[in-house]
């Protein structure tokens, strides 16, 4: 397996932390109790589990300017994941990141990154090279 996965160039701090991933999309409006800092709806993989200081591993981005605005929400309060790697994020949730100060990242060249990495895992986020270490 590699230990060095190239993405798309991303934004935000380069960062460290725990994998949490599933091949599901992702809503900030819509998938999340931003109180409590868990996955709520009940058809999301990761329902129940907590985002909050993880590496969040998801397929795409869903949403509009609500979910974009929650991500500078969501940071403010220090509930908050410490990046989102995508396979594709709409622009939208990027210019939330970007305003939020998330890292996040997408396209990955060596495939599907929900595929690629697992839950438990612990990787380095490097956006500014468009690189994810496994650790």
């Amino acid at each position: 397996m590699k230990t060095l996965l190239k993405c798309h160039i991303g934004i935000g701090k380069k960062v460290q932390g725990e994998v949490l991933s599933a091949n599901d999309n992702f809503s900030a409006r819509y998938d999340l109790d931003r109180l409590k800092g868990i996955f709520s709806r009940p058809q999301h993989k990761l329902v129940g589990k907590s985002y909050v200081d993880k590496i969040l591993v998801l397929n795409e981005s869903k949403g509009g300017v609500a979910s974009a605005w929650m991500l500078y929400e969501m940071c403010a309060r220090k509930m908050a994941p410490k990046a989102i790697l995508f396979n594709k994020a709409n622009t939208i949730l990027a210019q939330g990141a970007s305003l939020a100060n998330l890292t996040i990242c997408d396209r990955f060249i060596d495939g599907d990154i929900t595929s690629l990495l697992s839950s438990g895992q612990r990787v380095t986020v490097d956006p500014m090279n468009g690189l994810v270490s496994i650790l």
